[in-house]
């Protein structure tokens, strides 16, 4: 995939498997808002919602947590946490760098820094949690573009 600068809803939808009202309603909410907001023009009409590669990979790795069971509320716990409790950006915590990455056991959401602590963001953001034991059983989260299905096409 070739990394534009910015993206349409359109683009976001088709790249996500998010529909165009969810893309509008977490922009409503706050938990996901685009770079380039809607707005009026002279005409009467609106100009469509932009996102940069960043908000792309962001709402990449949100849908991944709606699609395995995370409610929205708790997607915006954890986006929450992550700028209030560790000053990081979702894109920092999942590939962007950051001092913090994310992990998942499929039920919650943990953070790892970079020194080693381990704190569940969806239960008890503030205590680090003594982590004994196999690390393999957590995925880290991160982003991926949808394979888009393949029309098949009846011969006539």
């Amino acid at each position: 995939m070739r990394l534009k600068k910015t993206y349409s809803s359109r683009d976001v939808a088709s790249l996500t498997g998010l529909s165009a009202r969810q893309l509008q309603i977490w922009d409503a909410s706050g938990l996901m808002s685009s770079a380039i907001p809607s707005h009026r023009t002279e005409a009467g009409g609106y100009t469509e919602r932009r996102y940069t590669p960043i908000d792309l990979f962001e709402l990449l790795v949100l849908a991944d947590l709606r699609r395995r069971g995370f409610s929205v509320q708790q997607l915006h716990q954890l986006v929450r946490i992550l700028k209030e409790r560790f000053n990081q950006r979702l894109f920092d915590a999942t590939g962007g760098g950051g001092s913090v990455r994310l992990l998942t056991d499929g039920q919650e959401i943990y953070a790892r820094t970079t020194s080693g602590q381990f704190f569940n963001l969806l239960r008890t953001p503030g205590q680090p949690l003594l982590a004994i034991g196999n690390e393999g059983l957590l995925k880290e989260l991160s982003g991926k573009v949808r394979k888009k299905k393949k029309s098949v096409k009846a011969d006539v």
